[in-house]
């Protein structure tokens, strides 16, 4: 049949009559009656106000109170708390003792059977868990356990007493993990009980732990607390506390600290200048230069080298305070020489406050120590010389600077002109623009300005034409033809040309001349002449000193930012200082603009000042930009100074930042802010806070994330449908679906009704979590509240009713899904025909089929592979080779699971030539992946143990020169090995390895164990030699076949030595199972090696068999070994496990013989509390000891309980305990009451031999 299927050849165009034949498959005549397609109700997701119940009344969602909700929610789910169940359980020491053994259960083991703890077994137990797990998780949990115990040790009777050192372990592990409040406990438990924490590495690391968490506050108080207690932080916490104390301008307690730190001997290398000089800066813009410089001078003696910017910050300061005398001794005192932009700023200033005459001699002291002046420095000069109307000292730097080889400055130059107009020396202001064409610095706009001033000033109204005229060939200003030149000078100079007339003298009466032209003609000006000369005065005296501030603010009213920050950099070499004025103009131009922003970044950090001094609405618009534009640690930084300072936050400005946080993934930042928002009562739009609520789940903050939905709640009334389905998809996508759950749950109580919304996301969270006996409960829910689910909850929903056999609810749901769906595509059909042929429901899937067909659409590929696979599980092969026929004419390709699956097929029913022809099909389709079809073919094959065809695949992929791949190998590994050719198995297992490829567990497994059943041992221990220097790891089985072969040829230690090196060399699997050989061990008398093997299966999280605890407990109590019998008994009834009746014999019968009968009542107890009863062997174990400690009355109440239990103590037994009672009951007879009693009754007294009792009494 299929090789009929093989040689068929696709046709060029599908016909109908093809697909009809597809059709045909699974119609059946009478079975199917196609109900019209309803029209499904409108289920928009959309937000309303009013939603109808069941009973049709209208619920108003906006009257309904939510307050509390979030609380109420985080308070019923104990997981959103980060606790363990055991904590919300309180419990014992035994629970925490159990949990605990699955680190370390040797350790744990003989302390679960006490019933308290003493001061020395709690140092014990804490000493044994010192060493950290390599899983932080982990390590957590461990450390929450210990604490556990710890804490309840203390409580039981209030009079156990930890010694000092637990304190100490106790504290070094909560701070390792981050256990902040417990922490806190304890140190207030230790300061209670006068015991001192001590070493500087547990405060150290809970100074970094607390700052890493964000509680730097805390920080600061473990420090204070470490100093007083004498103790020295390390270098790392001084740096978290100083980061936070100077970014908090804590100026005194930061320079307190630094000094703390610097008499350590600490901070002094290169990698800690940063926070000098931010000490430094933070001293003297606060005006304390002199507590600076003392700085400077001690750690520059302890041989720290300040850098120029700490030099920078105490010149700035004493310039604020003119006591420039005391800056000059600065500088000799530290033999250093200032750079030049320190020098530059000290000479501005001395110019600025002094005259020039000082600053001449300031200058001169200043090269003494070092300083090097630039042209700008002298520039600086000659300005000032200018401004003083003392051109001859002008001229005098100038010719200074000239002979230095240094360049002038335009701006120097700007200022020699202006001081020659001003002088009235006119006719030099052309040589000194000759001087500078010389020098080839180009005259800028400001030059011509003040050339234009100037003339304009001394009336050359000739020249003021030259200089417009050269302007325009310059490129600076645009003259047209039509234009007057004069006008254009007057506008350039901020005067109207309509108000300045230049007019010739023609009066015969009282002259108005003011001056000439070239040809002699008096000519006046017709204008405000005081406006006038105030205006071209006060552009020639702006231009002595150039006032960049001046400049910046107008290039930013211009919109030039980009000129005005290269003004900035400017006025910093001329040493001036930007004002508040230039500084808040730059800002808002760059708010305004959005673009520069990471210059706008550098001179917000480098100018904190400045930025602080900026008003609220500026500050909250450069925090929004910040944060829109990705500089959120900028923009958080000035917001924790806006709050610090009790500014006044605007809504935008922390939706901008909280928003921004989120993207940038800043979860500590972002939580602090959102606690300071809903202070403010914060609420975004609801854009936002969906993007915030995804986050916090993404994040896993949920209980912040429940604040945040009832804050939305109560405000958004309108939309609180809207945002309640939105937060339950967060819940549910990010893994919170009891949490969800949880939640509607109280929002039902509350008044909100369930739609259908509500239910699907709660079911499509169940599912992802695999919890689908909950999903599939909802589902019921759902149906028999007449909700529709929606077509993906039914996708999903099929298979899982499916496989629990609910194969009646499955098709009502189909059909409900495709009534009430309007439209639904190839996929989602595609989804459900899936859905039901995965059980194996092939009927309903074609059902599914007829309803494609009938509706006039074809079938694609997919669906047809997924039938394929159904009719292949259903064992159809009649079916199969139908609808492969049809497949190979409509030009559908098989996929590579339906071929897996035919193969499968093929082969199970013996049609192994079919599956080779069918390998052709697939290989004739363009890139087909041969390994992958040979592979399957090759392993399907030989699952058959019949090797002989793969003989012949092997030789087609030789032929095709295909190289073997992993798979292929673990392949024929295995599969030679199930055909009992072991050789052929080992063959291609070193092939394998040889290419480098790594065998699979499974290849191991099958080989090794195949080698050991054959009495190959060397050959098994060979290969187990090859996996160890690779570092493979030993599945449970491999170890155990080994092991059990060692001790079946009597190498015992061999074996162990095996077992240990799996130990040493990490190559124990998770899942380890030693069962078997815990028992071996104890028959062989290693009973430590069967115990050793029982601890690494629980650390491994492997719980071993009740059997392997029996044989442990009865070898411990065959070599007298009770103690640890005991424990291993207490430990597997803590499991619960269900010891053997030969287990409670054989321990009660020990603990009997060692007169330890306190324990042996104990098992009777607990084998009672169990639901089991004790033996008769067990009661007269007992009965016994104690007959012989003569404690009469407890034998009498155990042998009352014996009888009760319905069993009849033997007559010896009985008959001495009565005999005891009568001596004890009748001393003044001769002849025993009861014994006479019983004599006289037919029964005659004889001696009774007593049972073997031991002295032994337990310690």
């Amino acid at each position: 049949m299929f090789r009929a299927v093989s040689n068929l050849r696709p046709p060029k165009k599908p016909s109908i009559k093809q697909v009809w034949l597809l059709h045909s498959i699974f119609l059946r005549k009478n079975q199917f009656s196609v109900a019209p397609l309803l029209e499904s109700p409108s289920q928009s997701s959309s937000s309303s106000s009013t939603i109808q119940k069941s009973n049709n009344t209208p619920v108003k969602l906006s009257s309904i109170n939510v307050s509390g909700i979030a609380k109420s929610v985080f308070l019923k789910c104990s997981h959103l708390r980060g606790k363990t169940d055991e904590t919300s359980t309180n419990p014992s020491i035994k629970d925490l003792l159990l949990k605990l053994s699955t680190i370390a259960p040797e350790i744990t083991r003989k302390f679960r059977r006490l019933s308290e703890l003493k001061p020395e077994d709690g140092l014990e137990i804490l000493l044994g868990f010192g060493c950290e797990c390599k899983n932080f998780e982990i390590e957590v949990e461990k450390v929450k356990s210990l604490w556990g115990i710890f804490r309840l040790a203390s409580d039981e009777g209030g009079n156990i007493e930890h010694i000092p050192q637990s304190y100490q372990l106790m504290a070094a592990m909560l701070v390792r993990v981050r256990l902040f409040k417990e922490i806190e406990f304890l140190l207030s438990s230790m300061d209670d009980k006068g015991i001192p924490l001590v070493g500087n590495e547990i405060f150290n690391n809970l100074i970094q732990e607390y700052a890493g968490a964000g509680e730097t506050q805390k920080s600061i108080l473990v420090y204070h607390r470490m100093r007083n207690q004498g103790l020295f932080p390390s270098l790392s916490s001084y740096r978290v506390i100083l980061d936070f104390l100077i970014r908090k301008n804590e100026t005194d307690l930061a320079f307190r600290v630094y000094t703390d730190m610097v008499d350590m001997g600490l901070g002094l290398s290169r990698a800690e200048t940063d926070i000098l000089e931010k000490i430094i800066q933070l001293l003297c813009g606060d005006g304390k230069v002199q507590e600076a410089r003392n700085l400077v001078k001690k750690i520059r003696g302890l041989g720290m080298k300040p850098s120029n910017l700490v030099f920078d910050a105490i010149a700035s300061g004493y310039c604020s305070k003119k006591d420039y005398d005391d800056l000059m001794k600065f500088f000799v005192e530290m033999e250093c020489s200032p750079g030049v932009l320190i020098g530059n700023k000290v000479i501005f200033s001395v110019c600025k406050n002094f005259g020039i005459e000082r600053a001449d001699l300031f200058l001169k002291e200043l090269e003494i120590v070092g300083f090097c002046p630039n042209e700008i420095t002298f520039g600086i000069l000659i300005g000032w010389s200018c401004h003083l109307s003392n051109l001859k000292n002008a001229f005098v730097y100038l010719s200074e600077m000239l002979s230095r080889s240094l360049k002038p400055d335009v701006h120097t130059f700007n200022s020699l002109i202006s001081a020659v107009f001003k002088e009235g020396m006119w006719k030099h202001a052309r040589e000194i623009l000759d001087e500078m064409h010389d020098k080839e610095i180009t005259p800028n706009l400001a030059t011509f300005k003040v050339i234009l001033a100037g003339y304009c000033q001394a009336r050359q109204f000739d020249e003021v034409k030259l200089v417009i005229n050269d302007m325009a060939c310059r490129g600076l200003v645009q003259l047209s033809s039509m234009e007057d030149p004069l006008s254009k000078a007057f506008k350039l100079l901020g005067l109207n040309p309509l108000c300045v007339k230049v007019k010739r003298d023609n009066d015969t009466g009282l002259s108005k001349t003011e001056f000439f032209d070239t040809l002699g003609n008096g000519l006046y000006l017709e204008t405000d002449i005081i406006k006038y000369e105030e205006t071209v005065t006060g552009i020639l005296e702006g231009s002595l000193i150039p006032d960049f501030n001046s400049l910046i603010l107008n290039n930013c009213v211009q919109g030039n930012f980009g000129t005005a920050v290269m003004m900035v950099g400017k006025m910093v070499q001329w040493g001036q200082e930007l004002s508040l004025m230039a500084f808040s103009m730059l800002v808002k131009g760059f708010c305004a603009s959005g673009s520069r922003m990471k210059t706008m970044v550098n001179l917000v950090e480098k100018m904190p000042k400045l930025t602080n001094q900026l008003d609220q609405k500026t500050l909250n618009g450069l925090v929004e930009v910040l944060s829109k534009k990705g500089f959120t640690n900028t923009a958080k930084m000035i917001f924790d100074r806006m709050v610090q300072r009790h500014s006044k936050v605007k809504l935008e400005t922390c939706t901008a930042l909280i928003t921004g946080l989120c993207r940038e993934r800043n979860l500590e930042a972002l939580l602090n802010c959102l606690e300071l928002a809903h202070l403010d009562k914060w609420s975004p739009n609801l854009e936002d806070y969906n993007e915030l609520l995804s986050f916090l789940c993404q994040k896993r903050v949920l209980k912040e994330a429940l604040e945040c939905f009832e804050n939305m709640l109560m405000v958004y009334l309108h939309a609180r449908q809207h945002i309640f389905h939105d937060f339950l998809e967060q819940l549910g996508r990010n893994g919170f679906v009891s949490t969800a759950h949880a939640l509607v749950h109280e929002l039902q109580q509350k008044g909100f009704p369930l739609d259908q919304i509500v239910y699907c996301h709660l079911i499509r969270g169940f599912f992802k979590e695999k919890m689908i006996s909950n999903a599939l409960f909802l589902l019921d829910d759902m149906l028999a509240k007449n909700l529709v689910p929606s077509l993906d909850i039914t996708i999903l929903s099929i298979p899982h009713l499916c496989k629990d056999a609910k194969f009646e609810k499955a098709v009502v749901l189909k059909e409900i899904a495709l009534r009430e769906q309007s439209s639904i595509s190839l996929s989602e059909y595609c989804a459900l025909i899936n859905g039901f042929c995965k059980p194996g429901l092939v009927g309903e899937a074609a059902k599914i089929v007829q309803d494609i067909l009938l509706s006039g659409a074809l079938l694609d590929s997919r669906t047809c592979n997924i039938l394929v696979q159904g009719f292949c599980q259903t064992n159809n092969l009649k079916r199969v080779s139908e609808l492969l026929n049809v497949m190979i004419r409509t030009d559908l390709s098989i996929s590579i699971l339906s071929y897996s699956n035919l193969v499968c097929l093929m082969c199970r029913v013996g049609m192994l030539h079919s599956a080779l022809g069918l390998k052709e099909l697939l290989l004739k389709e363009a890139n087909p992946p041969y390994l992958i079809i040979y592979n399957i073919l090759i392993f399907y094959l030989l699952r058959t143990r019949n090797s002989s065809f793969v003989d012949a695949v092997l030789g087609e992929l030789q032929e095709k020169k295909l190289q073997l791949d992993g798979v292929t190998y673990n392949f024929l590994v295995c599969g030679y090995s199930w055909c009992k050719e072991l050789s052929r198995s080992l063959q291609y297992l070193h092939a394998m390895m040889s290419e480098g490829h790594k065998p699979s567990n499974r290849s191991m497994r099958t080989i090794i164990t195949c080698l050991c059943n054959n009495g190959d041992l060397r050959k098994a221990l060979e290969l187990s030699q090859e996996m160890e220097a690779r570092g493979w790891v030993h599945d449970s089985i491999i170890q155990n076949c080994i092991t059990e072969c060692l001790l079946a040829q009597g190498k015992l230690h061999e074996a162990v030595r095996f077992l240990d090196r799996m130990v040493v060399k990490g190559l124990i699997p998770d899942n380890i199972n030693y069962d078997k050989l815990i028992k071996q061990f104890c028959r062989y008398g290693r009973g430590d090696k069967a115990v050793d093997l029982l601890n690494i299966m629980l650390k491994k999280a492997n719980i071993p068999s009740s059997s392997s605890y029996d044989c442990l407990v009865q070898y411990s109590c065959t070599c007298h070994k009770l103690d640890q019998g005991l424990d291993l008994m207490t430990e597997m009834l803590d499991r619960n496990l269900k010891p053997s009746i030969k287990t409670w014999n054989i321990l009660t019968q020990s603990v009997c013989h060692a007169g330890w009968l306190k324990e042996a009542e104990r098992l009777l107890d607990e084998m009672v509390q169990m639901g089991e009863t004790p033996t008769k062997e067990m009661y007269s174990f007992v009965i016994n000891r104690y007959y012989c400690e003569r404690n009469l009355g407890k034998a009498s109440e155990l042998l009352q309980v014996m009888q009760h239990n319905g069993y009849e103590p033997d007559f010896d037994t009985h008959w001495s305990l009565i005999s005891k009672l009568s001596d004890s009951n009748s001393s003044n007879s001769s002849y025993p009451f009861l014994s006479r009693l019983l004599s006289e009754s037919g029964f005659s007294p004889r001696k009774v031999e007593m049972p073997n009792c031991s002295n032994k009494k337990r310690h």
